[in-house]
């Protein structure tokens, strides 16, 4: 570590305001004592200098007041407003394009000192966020806010924010520990054992050779949570069952097998060709899928959530297919109808030259067809008989009434046809 490297942590930009001393120098102590961070940024002979500022390079070879030439390697000339002052090189308002190899030579011409030069911007504030793939342990993940073309390294480390009165009896400044760093998974570091019901501040600094910034996070188990996909996912279609799938999985291998912490499930399925999914819940490791379409190929993947609720859902898990079986009566029908097409088409070969395919219906939508049929023709048989008894009684009582009259008359009629004295 470089000997600057004090004074580039009391430099560090904090993004929470009013954040102390205190910090700071808890972050340079955990740094020198927790954290073995190797000596020097690189080969040696190179010199770091900040884009946008004036870079003065020493020639230490040569003697003071002595008149020395300096050159830059691969180029004919120096940069545009270069100054030799007292035997050494000054680079105004430097740019990336100034990077290169320089050198100062005395009068004869001799090598005295040689030197790369590189060029980059102080770290910026890093993102960082944190995830539980168990209840045991939490991992962080960074990435740089700012492209500072020159080597990092990154600091990191934790403290227990909740403690009981026990551990701070026995340490002041609560637990605090190194998020160990993984040479294999760049970027990511880990917090071993871990408590679930416990939250966390994470300090996460990037250093390079012109300074650091770091991020505080504050972080809780219970928020983090998030399982990895389930694993083993078999879906398997289930004898003379056309509309039926059996789904099962198992817990993911880094949820640790406890009965006080189990994880509850999300089932999505479709058919290959549509694009909607269904979705079931449930606390089981299996499922059987009882709206599958017949005939059709499925597409089936799950996930997993802590059964209380805490944190997020886990990612899908990997897809698995599988088409529901036919039953006997389907499958006899369809061998028939395929005989009896066949059949027919060696005896009269089609004509078209791109037939239309055959559209085999469901039974179920032929039977619900022919029920509305049914039902409709039903209505119009009992509308057409109101009406045709309607008609009748209108036509009945036409006839009573032209009735009525001509009686009345025959009667007046044969009455005074008789003698008066038979009347009387």
């Amino acid at each position: 570590m470089p000997s600057h490297f004090p004074l580039c942590l009391l430099q560090m930009r904090s993004p929470i305001p009013g954040l102390g001393r205190v910090m700071v120098f808890l972050t340079a102590a955990l740094a020198s004592t927790s954290l073995a961070v190797p000596e020097g940024w690189g080969e040696e002979g190179v010199q770091y200098g900040q884009v946008g500022t004036d870079v003065t390079l020493l020639c230490t070879g040569a003697h003071a007041g002595a008149a020395v030439q300096w050159r830059r390697a691969d180029a004919a000339a120096l940069p545009e407003g270069s100054v030799i002052h007292q035997g050494t090189l000054v680079l105004p308002q430097a740019s990336l394009a100034t990077m290169g190899a320089y050198s100062c030579h005395g009068e004869d011409g001799g090598l005295l000192h040689a030197v790369s030069l590189r060029l980059g911007y102080l770290p910026g504030v890093p993102f960082v966020s944190c995830r539980a793939s168990d209840y045991e342990n939490f991992s962080c993940s960074w990435t740089s806010s700012v492209e500072t073309f020159l080597p990092t390294r990154y600091i990191t480390t934790y403290r227990k924010k909740s403690l009981t009165g026990e551990e701070k009896r026995r340490n002041k400044n609560g637990h605090m520990g190194p998020c160990l760093q993984d040479p294999s998974r760049p970027g990511t570091c880990t917090v071993h054992g871990s408590e679930f019901w416990s939250s966390y501040r994470l300090n996460i600094t990037e250093v390079n050779p012109l300074g650091s910034s770091f991020r505080l996070l504050d972080v809780t188990m219970q928020a983090i949570i998030k399982p990895d996909p389930p694993e083993g996912l078999v879906v398997e279609p289930i004898p003379l069952a056309p509309r039926r799938l059996l789904v099962s999985w198992r817990y993911p291998s880094s949820w640790p097998k406890e009965p006080h912490f189990q994880l509850r499930f999300r089932l999505q399925y479709r058919p290959v060709i549509h694009r909607s999914w269904s979705v079931v819940e449930t606390v089981n490791l299996s499922e059987v899928i009882t709206d599958a379409f017949a005939g059709l190929e499925h597409v089936v993947q799950v996930s997993a959530k802590d059964f209380l609720d805490a944190g997020n859902w886990s990612e899908w898990s990997a897809e698995a297919r599988a088409t529901p079986a036919r039953d006997l009566v389907t499958t006899a029908s369809e061998e028939t109808t395929t005989d009896t097409s066949l059949e027919s088409l060696a005896e009269e070969p089609s004509q078209a030259p791109n037939p239309e395919p055959i559209n085999r219906s469901e039974p179920l939508e032929k039977t619900a067809v022919l029920v509305s049929l049914g039902v409709f023709a039903f209505f119009v048989l009992a509308a057409v008989l109101i009406v045709t008894i309607l008609i009748w009684l209108r036509v009945r009582k036409h006839g009573n009434d032209k009735t009525k009259p001509h009686s009345f008359l025959v009667a007046a009629t044969h009455l005074k046809a008789l003698p008066k004295a038979q009347i009387l």
